[in-house]
């Protein structure tokens, strides 16, 4: 067997697809696995994204339980999961994620574009075997997260951009994609603040990550997701800004973003030949056009030689 075909067979690198393959997972089992650190991704060389290395691969498939430990720490569930989990009512599980007491790993629009919260079972396996979290499972709700839910409180979606900026940033290898990354959680106003050169902004952009759901442009369900995205909070736009505005300053200072090349100066036309392209009049023998189609020298036509003539004689 050649060199090429055993690379074929066995690459150093995999694609999402593939590495999904062949760690037994769904891809959005893996996605979520990647998000969260479980499974460790290299940039492609190539620009096509990220990829898994073998080695990654094989270590993942040398823990003891392969794959149903995988599968168990990559396991996300919604409402009536997560309650079941931690043996509550649905109802007591909405409140305890209002108050931000367990921490949505990911979310997408259902048919009826209502927004689902999606929970890491691990995390409430681990929350439920907390004994100091057993007043919070019964009994009566605490007075002070009582207020909080009255007062309209929810956390869901801040604790989810905190865990999701977390994420893009662990994936990002400078500062320019730094930024991007953080003005994707703040409002166009508030970037247009801090990167107020539109060169730097278009540059930004490239780096802007693509939101984790999507909806035709404009759309309702664009809209939504776009307010989830975005940080809604004073004090968390406080934070975010600040960090856009010294991430920004690091990124100027170790590559400024590129600008079109200055056009050059055009050049006066030139005294002798009134333009850059017009025939030189002193060669006696350019011939022009007349307005009745003719062909006219520059020289003396004969009946301009008589005044010529009596000019020098009278100047003599």
């Amino acid at each position: 067997m050649s060199g090429n075909t055993v690379a074929r067979l066995h690459p150093t690198t995999l694609a999402p697809g593939r590495a999904a393959r062949e760690l037994g997972l769904k891809r959005s089992e893996f996605d979520l696995g990647v998000h969260l650190g479980r499974i460790r991704t290299t940039p492609d060389e190539g620009g096509g994204g990220r990829r898994v290395a073998r080695a990654e691969i094989d270590r993942l498939r040398a823990e003891p339980g392969f794959p149903e430990t995988l599968r168990r720490r990559v396991q996300a569930v919604g409402t009536g999961e997560g309650a079941a989990v931690l043996e509550v009512p649905p109802t007591r599980f909405t409140r305890l994620a209002r108050v931000g007491l367990v921490v949505p790993v990911k979310f997408y629009l259902n048919r009826y574009r209502a927004v689902v919260w999606l929970y890491l079972a691990e995390e409430l396996r681990q929350f439920a075997t907390d004994r100091t979290n057993a007043f919070l499972l019964t009994g009566r709700t605490p007075e002070v997260l009582r207020s909080q839910l009255a007062a309209g409180v929810d956390l869901r979606p801040r604790n989810w951009r905190g865990r999701h900026l977390g994420f893009l940033l662990r994936q990002t290898d400078d500062p320019w994609q730094r930024a991007g990354v953080l003005a994707a959680f703040l409002g166009p106003p508030h970037v247009a603040e801090i990167v107020d050169d539109p060169y730097e902004r278009s540059h930004l952009n490239r780096f802007r990550p693509v939101p984790p759901a999507y909806g035709a442009p404009g759309s309702p369900a664009a809209q939504l997701i776009e307010k989830i995205m975005t940080a809604q909070d004073r004090d968390e736009i406080d934070w975010l800004s600040s960090d856009l505005a010294n991430t920004l300053a690091e990124a100027r200072a170790g590559q400024p973003a590129p600008r079109p090349l200055p056009k050059p100066a055009r050049q006066g036309p030139s005294p002798r030949h009134g333009r850059p392209d017009a025939p030189d009049t002193r060669d006696r023998s350019y011939a022009y056009g007349g307005s009745d189609g003719s062909v006219a020298s520059d020289e003396p036509s004969p009946s301009t030689r008589g005044l010529f003539g009596w000019l020098c004689r009278r100047n003599g």
